[in-house]
């Protein structure tokens, strides 16, 4: 293989891309990533002795318990082999003096202890221990509650400790990528009521409560999955950071309807959309803040699926290259990141930051949940979220240019994070077509969409790329 282009200088708008076998063996991981963040020349104070290095995973959702082999979920989270390489990576440059937070929050309904047994979390914190005794090792999950559902249907809930450090309330206001959005009084958010999450995001107020954890992080370092998504296209860096959230309704998520009537919950108004918007609205109103008697919908739930149709097959809840409301949360979290501390201040310093992106094995199809899996092989690596995933982009077969997450990323008016273009980008690789500007990469591979996407996002005919 050739050698890694080095840049001449360190650069936000660099990013690293290492391909090699699609092995999740620890040895062979570690090489992957120290050679990847080795192509980002980072300076050598990166990481200082006394930090606080928060590492925030992609935890999104339990192992399926019926199917506990690595190959049912190493493409749906982030591979702990990954993970463990960089906190080794971190540890050494912390020269035995500082602490590194393993955490996420993960889907609501998910269960953390299993995500903790399946990929031996518990372990691995112990070797960390072992070979680093100056650093103060922690694992964290930052929901402050846990649903159970049933079929999709929230049942019950129970309260967690959630982030010891507790929230940040962020009030972007007039910065948010919601202003003047003319799907306001109809976002919904994460759970049946709709109230709270139009309440945090009216007119000029637009607010996020965030885990104070990683806000007061000296370096943050996103370790995400590559993977496609139902209401983005893609998930990576920036969509990660929904994983640091206390309070997952304030996230705005699709809007009500169809395109239409100004919303974005279906493609288009037909008599089945409709009757489920009436219907389904119905129910929510009525089972809200009574999680025991949604019990009742999930029968009505299971009744209607043969006519209404199967949400893996059938586009609803926004799931579809139309939802212009989800890409405007996920860059309004980022603003947060980058432009506030963890007392919800204006930053006095940037942030130091970092994303390593496991695609070892990636996920195609429906993800960010239900993906079937790539054998990549791949790491990627860069010190800004937009940068990173634009490439990321690329390399999946998908441009950049046709995905409102990544075109609304270069054309924020207010606290712009994104301080270069698109055409600014460069990649820097092993693999020889993957070496240059961004636009002219050659080898991608042939990511499947979510069959809301599909024909949307494709960057060249699936004749003139491999698989």
């Amino acid at each position: 293989m050739n050698q890694v282009a080095h840049p001449e200088f360190f650069t936000p708008k660099h990013v690293s891309a290492i391909r090699n076998e699609a092995s999740y063996d620890r040895a062979h991981v570690e090489q992957m990533v120290r050679d990847a963040l080795a192509a980002l020349a980072l300076p050598a104070d990166f990481i200082r002795p006394g930090d606080h290095v928060v590492l925030k995973p992609n935890w999104i959702r339990q192992c399926d318990e019926r199917h506990p082999e690595p190959d049912h979920w190493e493409h749906v989270i982030t591979h702990p082999a990954v993970i463990e390489a960089v906190a080794r990576w971190t540890a050494e440059h912390l020269d035995g003096r500082g602490a590194v937070t393993l955490c996420d929050a993960p889907q609501t309904d998910s269960s953390f202890d299993t995500i903790r047994a399946y990929c031996r979390l518990d372990e691995m914190i112990a070797r960390l221990k072992d070979a680093h005794p100056g650093v103060d090792f922690a694992l964290l999950d930052l929901r402050p509650e846990e649903w159970k559902t049933v079929d999709g249907i929230t049942v019950s809930k129970r309260t967690l400790a959630g982030d010891p450090r507790g929230g940040t309330r962020v009030a972007l206001n007039e910065a948010s990528e919601f202003v003047g959005f003319h799907g306001q009084g109809k976002l919904y958010g994460a759970s049946y009521d709709m109230a709270e999450t139009n309440r945090r995001h009216s007119g000029a107020t637009h607010e996020y409560l965030l885990c104070r954890t990683p806000m007061d992080a000296d370096v943050l370092i996103n370790i995400p999955k590559l993977k496609t998504h139902k209401k983005v296209g893609v998930t990576c860096a920036l969509k990660n950071l929904v994983g640091i959230n206390a309070d997952k309704n304030w996230l705005p998520h699709h809007t009500e309807g169809t395109p239409d009537r100004g919303g974005d919950q279906f493609p288009a108004n037909t008599a089945k959309a409709k009757l489920e918007h009436t219907w389904m609205g119905a129910a929510k109103r009525w089972f809200q803040g009574k999680p025991a008697l949604s019990w009742m919908l999930v029968p009505l739930k299971k009744a209607g699926r043969p006519f209404f149709g199967d949400t893996q097959k059938v586009v609803r809840s926004g799931n579809w290259h139309g939802n212009d409301t989800c890409w405007r949360m996920v860059l309004d979290l980022n603003k947060c990141l980058f432009y506030f501390d963890g007392a919800g201040r204006r930053r006095a310093r940037p942030l130091r930051y970092l994303a390593i992106v496991d695609g070892i094995v990636g996920g195609e199809g429906n993800g960010p949940m239900a993906p079937d899996p790539v054998a990549c092989g791949v790491i990627l690596a860069g010190t800004h979220p937009a940068a990173v995933d634009s490439a990321a982009a690329v390399l999946m077969g998908f441009d950049p240019a046709r995905i409102r997450l990544l075109t609304g990323a270069f054309h924020m008016d207010e606290l712009n994070f994104v301080p270069f273009t698109r055409g600014d980008i460069r990649v820097s690789s092993n693999h020889e077509p993957w070496n240059g500007p961004l636009d002219d990469l050659t080898d991608p591979f042939a990511f499947r969409p979510h069959f809301g996407w599909i024909g949307a996002i494709e960057r060249h005919p699936p004749s003139t790329i491999n698989h």
